[in-house]
């Protein structure tokens, strides 16, 4: 499966500004690729103010989003903020080909910043499964929490989408790789740049990290478009090989 991972700078609670940005870096994009990762709440930056800008799910961005993945016959995602029987999400929307959408509400909210007082918090995992992969995709502050992404769905990708600011840029540094470890699947994370509505720095450090915890792409700086190949059947052969998932503990999670 062919990933383009796209970081870059955000317009704050600026959803027009923020969709056409990236089209505009979508369509340049010039060899066929299987799925395109957009940062978290890509359309607005990570904003407390959901009143402002939620849509729902049928709205313009995600409209905008079914539009690009028939148009780049690829699968697209991020997360967006969406508004839902009177309660706000921070909701990541997955749109195949198709235009099927399947969605997953953030579940760790990130209590430093208040968005718990504004968001509604998630408490399903979601499994996408695309181009012969099984998807695990979750949010920004989801990556601190190693129980709720542990792999007991033999999933082969963890996804990520943030707004993870450059003062803890070295945690996200260190958790997405003992993530690509302990899970023994794919991690590819992606990141915004620049600078929010409060004045909160972006430095990106998008990556890919495979499941023995080695780069594919070494986190980056800067806005850039990058695309990287990641393979299933070497990550079969790996787990046949070492098969550390067997032994894992088996848990529920309470909601």
């Amino acid at each position: 499966m062919k990933v383009a991972l796209i970081q870059t700078k955000l317009f704050w609670e600026n959803p027009q500004a923020n969709r056409l940005h990236f089209q505009n870096l979508i369509q340049s994009i010039s060899e066929p690729v299987d799925l395109i990762v957009l940062p978290e709440m890509f359309s607005t930056g990570f904003t407390m103010h959901p009143k402002h800008v939620a849509e729902t799910i049928s709205g313009e961005t995600a409209s905008w989003l079914v539009a690009i993945a028939n148009s780049k016959s690829a699968a697209i995602t991020g997360s967006i903020v969406i508004e839902e029987n009177g309660n706000f999400f921070n909701r990541l929307v997955f749109v195949f080909p198709s235009g099927e959408i399947q969605t997953y509400d953030k579940r760790h909210l990130f209590t430093l910043a208040g968005e718990d007082l504004e968001y509604k918090a998630g408490n399903q995992k979601l499994i996408v499964e695309y181009c012969g992969f099984k998807i695990c995709p979750l949010i920004c502050y989801d990556l601190r929490f190693p129980v709720f992404s542990r792999n007991t769905e033999a999933y082969d990708l963890l996804l990520y989408v943030a707004n993870w600011p450059a003062p803890r840029v070295n945690a996200w540094d260190i958790l997405l790789p003992a993530r690509a470890v302990e899970n023994q699947c794919y991690v590819i994370a992606v990141n915004r740049i620049g600078m929010d509505g409060n004045n909160h720095q972006y430095v990106g450090h998008s990556q890919v990290i495979d499941y023995l915890g080695n780069y594919l792409l070494k986190p980056i700086e800067g806005e850039q478009i990058q695309i990287v190949s990641i393979d299933k059947e070497s990550l079969l052969a790996t787990r046949k090989k070492l098969a550390f998932l067997n032994d894992r503990d088996n848990f529920v999670i309470s909601e």
